[in-house]
């Protein structure tokens, strides 16, 4: 319990001290709390503790996804310093709200039982409306209102699924709702399939699967870049820890919600890259992108869990840093969070060098293209899909990450076009957000040369037969 209990009283220290301290120094203490939350899991790798009769699980899989987790929050706090008073959220309680959320998504990552991850999803999600309403303007209250109203659907959804596998299993404990299914042995079979298709759906709104993914671009849009940047890299990797513990190890016998996850599959590739075609506007440009890398990241949930477990891991690291990179530098730039036009990125190589080739890095992660992390982070989530026998689904991926590369090379190459406009970007403080900047280029430019740094670390089988009961 030691890293969760580490971010709750971060989140608690950071509620107090926020009437007597200013914002810079809460900022610092929730800094503090979530490296410490960090080096108290690597203490536990390989001890594969539980508590509470297996609703907590300290195993290597939920230590692996949390160390993503604090490294995408770590990165929004970097952000969010440097852009707090132009984002008009230069008061503690963005950073309290924030540590509440991350506690709730290490609740999920370490949930042994469907009850411990509905908690922790729910503890994310109430935290992640109050952090996207925070900025004093109508934009942020529209995106609030959006993702609160299909978030509550959502999470409505997945709890009368949930609801329902208690009703065919007699239990919410991971371990023994996979042993009561093994076979289909349960006899009320069409409870459990229902269950599970609607678990499915509840978790499509989290993760923003098609065609629940309707909320992404304006919520995205219109939350502060800090908080986008949140929203689509940890809140992400969290729903996605929670489906692997679902149905990689929950469900893993129940093979109804397999072929959904097909349609969905092929749903989100297709509406993600096609609507990203169009976009003008480079943060709902991002969040298109986002739902694209949803269904590439879906992949890996349809394998066997010992081999799409370690590509899903590392995929969520590499999406982390080239998704947390860019936005890093969109919020660096932009005078106001009104939004940040592609066309405004031309020339931004003469004024801000360092800024455009970061931005360039990282959209050519965001490609596939090596030798960056996000190509191997691709071939793997393929690699893992194409052997558990959806060649079909794995071509019909392929083929979306080509027609990705229109969409991201364009703001790449006006980048590098001259401009004789006068500059548009933000001139004040930018030294927190270069530091996120920097650890995002150097992690997908490291990990793509050497995936192995992470890949090796979480691809030993015996951390995923554990997850998948064999």
């Amino acid at each position: 319990m030691l890293p969760i209990l580490i971010c709750l009283l971060g989140a608690i220290a950071a509620t107090l001290l926020g009437f007597y301290v200013p914002r810079r120094t809460v900022t610092l203490v929730s800094l503090v709390a979530l490296i410490l939350s960090g080096a108290s899991m690597v203490t536990l790798w390989d001890q594969g503790l539980s508590a509470f009769a297996g609703s907590l699980q300290a195993d290597n899989v939920a230590l692996a996804i949390g160390l993503v987790i604090l490294l995408g929050s770590v990165m929004t706090l970097l952000v969010s310093l440097g852009s707090a008073s132009r984002a008009r959220l230069a008061f503690p309680e963005f950073d309290a709200m924030l540590m509440y959320a991350v506690t709730g998504t290490l609740l999920i990552a370490f949930s042994g039982d469907l009850i411990t991850m509905l908690i922790g999803l729910e503890v994310m999600s109430l935290s992640g409306y109050v952090i996207v309403t925070l900025q004093d303007s109508r934009r942020a209250e529209e995106a609030g209102m959006k993702y609160f109203l299909l978030g509550a659907v959502g999470s409505a959804t997945l709890i009368y699924g949930i609801a329902l596998i208690y009703g065919a299993t007699g239990t919410f404990n991971d371990l023994a709702i996979r042993e009561a299914t093994a076979g289909l042995a349960v006899q009320n079979v069409g409870l459990l399939v229902v269950g599970s298709l609607l678990a499915l759906c509840g978790f499509g709104f989290k993760v923003a699967l098609a065609p629940f993914h309707q909320w992404t671009p304006d919520v995205y849009g219109g939350a502060p870049t800090s908080v986008s940047l949140f929203l689509s890299t940890v809140v992400k990797v969290a729903a996605f820890a929670g489906m692997l513990r679902v149905f990689g190890g929950a469900l893993q016998n129940v093979p109804a919600w397999a072929g959904v996850m097909q349609v969905l599959v092929i749903a989100t590739l297709l509406i993600g890259n096609f609507a990203a075609l169009f976009q003008t506007n480079f943060k709902r440009l991002l969040a298109y992108s986002a739902v694209a890398h949803t269904g590439f990241l879906a992949l890996t949930l349809v394998a066997n869990p010992v081999n799409g477990g370690p590509a899903l891991v590392y995929y969520l690291l590499v999406y982390t840093l080239m998704t947390a990179g860019a936005l890093a530098v969109v919020s660096a730039l932009q005078r106001d969070e009104s939004g940040f036009s592609i066309e405004d990125m031309r020339g931004l190589f003469y004024r801000h060098p360092g800024y455009a080739v970061a931005l360039a890095v990282c959209l050519g992660s965001l490609a596939g293209l090596p030798p960056f992390a996000g190509f191997m982070g691709k071939f793997l989530a393929f690699k893992a899909a194409f052997e558990a026998g959806y060649v079909g689904m794995t071509i019909f991926a392929v083929i979306g990450s080509v027609a990705a590369l229109v969409y991201y090379l364009r703001p790449a190459m006006l980048m590098f076009m001259p401009d004789r406009t006068p500059a548009r970007e933000f001139s004040g403080e930018r030294a927190p957000t270069t530091l996120a900047v920097a650890m995002a280029v150097v992690g997908v430019t490291v990990l793509g040369i050497l995936p192995n740094l992470a890949y090796g670390w979480v691809a030993n089988p015996a951390i995923w037969t554990v997850l998948a009961g064999r």
